[in-house]
């Protein structure tokens, strides 16, 4: 009989375990190889003893499994993981000045040639993970694993510390989040977000780790690629993605196999494509709500349902600027940029953020709701809308927008909005482009945008 790894429900809340389980149970899918919770503890022993004596690691792991082993070596070392909002050469040379005292681990390409070896302290991973004997590896509760940084999409980026017993604490609301998607077999996840983004480490880390689940070792873009890997892992199926992936999926044509669910966040889901998705490949689309800051706090039906659902032990309460964030998995209260409406059932809907609202000519807008009108003109096939930065003469800062639309001129877009928009929010200044910046999640940061629009 395989052993039985304790839950940090039961553990010490000193230190807790790594990870949880019957050491025989699938963590991991590997090039169709089901890889063992016995088998991945003994390589993230293995892996531990190999790194260096420094307080921080960037991890750049591409393969998803690769990250697991080492995001838990890294921890089970005593040292915090770096997590980057890109893996850009610059993002990660900023999160590194911040942290002399790092390091970098990574894949090894075929060739054996790593080319991210230029990177001072580069620790590459080896193509056949050693392994080492020993117990269940504990980390003490309230050390942070891992600094996540904010994306830049309303600014410069922000860490946000993460404790362990924090992320312990968010699985179970992780796993309340996705109540009703599965019966109580394990599920097997296929994600295509990074594992380094935020959403990526609760619903491809921390669940195959703390929450039964197994994890496809890829992170498939394509839809042919996705549709291999959800064929790859056992029901009840997964899928953890965002809308640009969903809508790429949805327009394909490609056959899926059943699915349990499919998981959306990281940007707005428009309730056309939630119910194009559903009416598609069967399983329900739930979408979460949450953030760097305080990870996932809410769910909804998206293509049925408007209001959000908090997570249990949730408490927000709104605030003029934003929204003040409550709850068991943060070490303090969190205020975000989103405005909330609160409902008498205890549910909330979203009325944007205080920066996105807009005032011109004694009008009022919202940027989410004239992007949504942008997006909904025939023949665009993804577009955002911005405000610039610089004011003109009369200390007005307009309204741009950059479009993705093969089929339509700057002129027949502009006719479409005028039929939505009030004329005083039609953006100025549009330009037409092959596809929009968007980073590995789906979002638009700031800068590039703005660098386009110049």
């Amino acid at each position: 009989m395989s052993a039985i790894i304790d839950s940090p429900a039961c553990a010490d809340r000193r230190d807790l375990p790594l990870a949880t389980g019957d050491a025989g149970r699938t963590i991991a899918v590997v090039a169709g190889e089901r890889i063992s919770l016995g088998r991945f503890l003994a390589e993230v022993r293995g892996l531990a003893a190999r790194l260096p004596d420094r307080r921080h690691a960037v991890n750049l792991c591409e393969d998803r499994y690769r990250f697991l082993v080492a995001f838990c070596a890294v921890a089970a070392r005593g040292q915090t993981t770096l997590l980057p909002p890109s893996r850009t050469r610059a993002a990660i040379d900023d999160v590194r000045a911040q942290h002399p005292d790092s390091y970098c681990l990574g894949d090894v390409d075929p060739c054996g040639c790593n080319a991210l070896a230029p990177l001072p302290h580069f620790v590459p991973i080896p193509a056949q993970l050693p392994q080492a004997p020993g117990g269940v590896p504990r980390v003490d509760s309230g050390h942070v694993v891992a600094i996540g940084y904010t994306s830049g999409s309303t600014g410069a980026p922000k860490a946000n510390p993460k404790r362990w017993r924090d992320f312990a604490d968010g699985v179970q609301q992780n796993l309340a989040a996705l109540a009703g998607l599965y019966n109580e077999d394990a599920p097997s996840i296929v994600a295509t977000v990074p594992p380094q983004h935020m959403y990526g480490v609760e619903m491809s880390v921390l669940l195959p780790l703390l929450g039964n689940a197994a994890v496809h070792s890829g992170r498939p873009f394509f839809p042919d690629d996705i549709a291999a890997a959800l064929r790859a892992i056992d029901a009840p199926r997964l899928l953890v993605t965002t809308p640009v992936h969903l809508r790429a999926l949805v327009e394909s044509g490609v056959e899926l196999p059943r699915l349990a669910g499919i998981v959306s966040a990281t940007a707005p889901l428009p309730q056309a494509l939630a119910a194009a998705a559903e009416q598609r490949f069967g399983g329900e689309v739930r979408e979460l709500f949450g953030s760097t800051e305080t990870c996932i706090i809410a769910r909804r039906r998206t293509a049925i349902d408007d209001a959000w659902t908090p997570l249990p032990g949730v408490r927000l309460q709104p605030q003029p600027d934003g929204t003040a964030v409550e709850a068991a998995h943060l070490p303090a209260l969190v205020v975000l940029a989103d405005l909330v409406q609160l409902l008498p059932d205890g549910r909330f809907l979203l009325r944007g953020r205080q920066a996105d609202l807009l005032e011109i000519a004694g009008k009022r807008a919202s940027l989410g709701d004239l992007t949504a009108r942008l997006l909904a003109v025939p023949g665009v096939v993804d577009g955002a809308v911005v405000q610039l930065d610089d004011a003109d003469a009369g200390g007005v800062r307009r309204i741009a927008a950059l479009v993705v639309a093969p089929t339509l001129d700057e002129a027949a877009i502009h006719a479409a909005l005028r039929a939505s928009i009030d004329p005083v929010f039609l953006p100025r200044r549009l330009r037409r482009v092959d596809a929009l910046p968007r980073n590995e999640t789906g979002k638009l940061p700031r800068d590039i945008v703005l660098a386009l629009l110049r």
